[in-house]
């Protein structure tokens, strides 16, 4: 069965941003910030209007899709893009001089393009079992100094997910900036005990280049040993900062996925198994196609190997209010955030176990 055109198309759609940056890249002043105010301004007042998509695809639509290479091919040129945003990035903002609007709004925008497409897609393809496909998506995490995050995400979040143990899981009450500093320290600290728990098993030793976080160290250095070496310590540290944006993107989504919701323990051990139930879903059509279907987050969570067209919506998922750009700019704001999920949050608590005494 042949896949829809349309279904082929949309994913095109996150190739906007890049064309957004290189306004950026080649302009001065407040108009280098046109890539923020896409995906934060344009973006969600566009999902107002759109309205949600909640129709799944039929068995043999979704097995087409599996195994229509155009939907690897979108996500595999994402690198060799982002790669050379990122020089022209280095050169656009090693020749602005003391404009500070100007290199703001640079940074911010390749900022918004790490999160966006590098560390998105890196997510979508580390879960891939390829080698090839894990190895771009470490090339992608790089540019975000941010590499760690694959060992962390696919051996620890996806096991510890709503739960305590799970950095990643925003807890009830707990504001946005709070959140960033306990996942981002924890992540980090959690990523070299999961190596270093691997190396033990297979009797090899922990402080060796086989320890993979410890290759990640080097490949961050290197990278910014060469940008400081042909660029200068200011592009450096514009760099970092552009980084740090994007990790802080990754973590704000984090903070949305899974805000409030919680797994319970069948055993003193055991917690019961994660499903659909644990992750916000959006069904806001630009979104899930500007993020690569990532706002069907309960499905990903149920099954973290399918290809990102391919997702489903949950019926029994928790849904977010609007698409993730606007839950992103909600959580911005601790009092509203909490005034509009907190309810939303005790509602499913409700609703879930309502539906459990019925059972």
């Amino acid at each position: 069965m042949r896949v829809p055109l349309r279904d082929k198309l949309k994913y095109l759609s996150v190739y906007t941003l890049p064309l957004a940056a290189a306004v950026s890249f080649t302009s001065e002043g407040w108009i280098t910030f046109l890539p923020i105010a896409y995906a934060f301004m344009v973006i969600p007042l566009v999902e107002l209007f759109i309205p949600a998509d909640k129709s799944n695809d039929s068995p043999e639509i979704a097995e087409a899709k599996a195994n229509d290479r155009w939907f690897d091919f979108l996500v595999e040129l994402i690198v060799p893009v982002h790669y050379a945003f990122g020089i022209w990035f280095l050169i656009s903002v090693s020749g602005t001089g003391n404009d500070w609007v100007t290199i703001a709004g640079r940074i911010s925008s390749y900022g918004l393009m790490c999160g966006v497409i590098g560390i998105n897609v890196a997510h979508e393809l580390g879960h891939r079992p390829n080698k090839f496909h894990q190895f771009l998506a470490k090339s992608l995490l790089l540019t975000s100094l941010y590499t760690h995050f694959f060992i962390e995400h696919n051996r620890g979040h996806h096991k510890h997910v709503a739960t305590p143990e799970d950095p990643s899981t925003a807890r009830l009450n707990e504001p946005l900036m709070f959140f960033w500093v306990r996942s981002v320290s924890q992540t980090y600290r959690k990523a070299w005990s999961l190596e270093a728990q691997r190396l033990r098993r297979k009797k090899s030793s922990v402080i060796s280049l086989q320890n993979e976080m410890i290759r990640f160290t080097i490949a961050h250095l290197v990278m910014l040993g060469a940008i400081y070496f042909f660029f200068g310590w200011a592009v450096m540290l514009y760099y970092t900062a552009a980084a740090i944006i994007g990790f802080l993107l990754l973590e704000t989504v984090n903070y949305i996925e899974h805000y409030g919701l919680l797994r319970e323990k069948v055993s003193e051990h055991r917690y019961e198994n994660a499903s659909p139930l644990h992750s916000w879903n959006s069904d806001h059509q630009y979104g899930r196609a500007f993020l690569f279907e990532l706002s069907r987050h309960s499905d990903h969570h149920f099954k973290p190997a399918k290809k990102y067209p391919t997702l489903d919506r949950w019926e029994e998922a928790p849904q977010m209010p609007t698409g993730y750009p606007g839950m992103m700019l909600l959580s911005l704001f601790p009092p509203l955030w909490f005034a509009v999920m907190n309810k939303k949050v005790i509602e499913f608590r409700l609703k879930k176990v309502e539906a459990e005494a019925r059972e």
